[in-house]
């Protein structure tokens, strides 16, 4: 068993605190990681502050996890000691139904096993990446390229795949024009994927204060959403739209912005519920959509399109003892355009 650092949290208004946590003997199949750099997703913020549901606290929190394995089961034929590995936003599943056959597993019909605020397979409550190890069964464990740093690529395990997964199912390439809603941590990843893929790439936020760095990202146009005019320009133009932000919209308003037989895909996930009029939908054969992450698979398929591609997140790495600091900072909008701690200050 080792006894990991941990940043921990004891309550939806508290502050991080140093804890210390336990984490399982290696089974067969498990590998030991000591994590070098966790992000900072806002579904950490969501779930921290116990605003999708009740929470198990103390929590400690971290689905963006980049590190080296340091043990391995005996039965662990993916990863060696010193091997570059991630884990994401799931740490197991039933392994068994039809979309975890189909390698879906973030799909689980009975549900997956979430990397922190869960109940793993021995009853116990699953922590994250704000830790300096983790355990995990190597079927959901990948690997990172030599050509990505560790500390770029943890807010690849779910900015990147959350981005990429809806594009990629959703035929982003050459000749489709795409939207992004929103330039933070999943929309700045969202608009240099679909650049990559061959898409047209436009960018939908609520001012111009971003768009230099929009256009640097890949988009080849960027509009405020503020501006009425926008939405009246725009109308009917898009193949595809994925709404990044995690705040209540005018769904009406960005389903028009869709041509025939278009879709919005929602990525963000907010608090509230959203409402819209189906007629937006039935006027022009428009779809609405939601995404969660991607399967083991398609997250190694990302990781290998990043590191093909040269796509890396823009960070701001920081100490343990800074994120109170940032999630405040990241629920005023002041990250360009991701938090990532560097677990050596736990």
């Amino acid at each position: 068993m080792v006894i990991a650092k941990a940043r921990a949290v004891d309550g939806p208004n508290k502050s991080f605190r140093a804890a210390e946590i336990k984490r399982r003997e290696l089974d067969n199949q498990d590998v030991l990681i000591e994590i070098k750099y966790a992000g900072i997703c806002h579904s950490d913020i969501h779930t921290a502050h116990g605003e999708w549901g009740e929470v198990n606290y103390p929590l400690v929190p971290g689905h963006e996890i980049a590190g080296i394995v340091t043990d391995v089961g005996t039965e662990v034929t993916k990863y060696k000691v010193g091997d570059r590995v991630g884990v994401g936003c799931m740490v197991d599943s039933c392994g068994e139904c039809e979309n975890c056959v189909k390698g879906e597993e973030q799909y689980c019909l009975k549900g997956n096993i979430p990397t922190y605020a869960g109940v793993d397979k021995y009853g116990e409550p699953t922590q994250g990446g704000y830790s300096s190890h983790i355990v995990v069964t190597e079927d959901f464990v990948v690997r990172i390229p030599d050509n990505i740093e560790l500390d770029a690529a943890a807010p690849l395990l779910c900015a990147g795949i959350t981005t990429f997964s809806p594009l990629n199912h959703w035929g982003a390439g050459p000749g489709k024009k795409i939207a992004v809603v929103g330039l933070g941590g999943l929309g700045h990843m969202a608009v240099k994927i679909a650049h990559a893929m061959g898409a047209e790439v436009t960018v939908l936020s609520q001012s111009l204060k971003k768009k230099e760095d929009g256009l640097q990202f890949g988009a080849s146009s960027y509009y405020a959403t503020s501006d009425p005019e926008t939405f009246e320009k725009l109308a009917g133009s898009f193949d595809l739209i994925i709404n990044t932000v995690s705040a209540k919209i005018d769904l009406n308003a960005y389903l028009s912005l869709l041509n025939l037989d278009g879709t919005m895909v929602n990525v963000g996930a907010p608090a509230d519920p959203l409402s819209l009029n189906v007629m937006t939908l039935i006027g022009h054969r428009r779809s609405f959509a939601g995404s969660l992450i991607g399967g083991i698979r398609e997250t190694q398929e990302m990781l290998d399109f990043c590191a093909e591609h040269d796509i890396a997140p823009e960070i701001e790495v920081i100490a343990a003892d800074q994120i109170d600091e940032a999630y405040e900072r990241v629920l005023s909008s002041d990250v360009k355009y991701r938090f990532v701690i560097d677990n050596s200050t736990l």
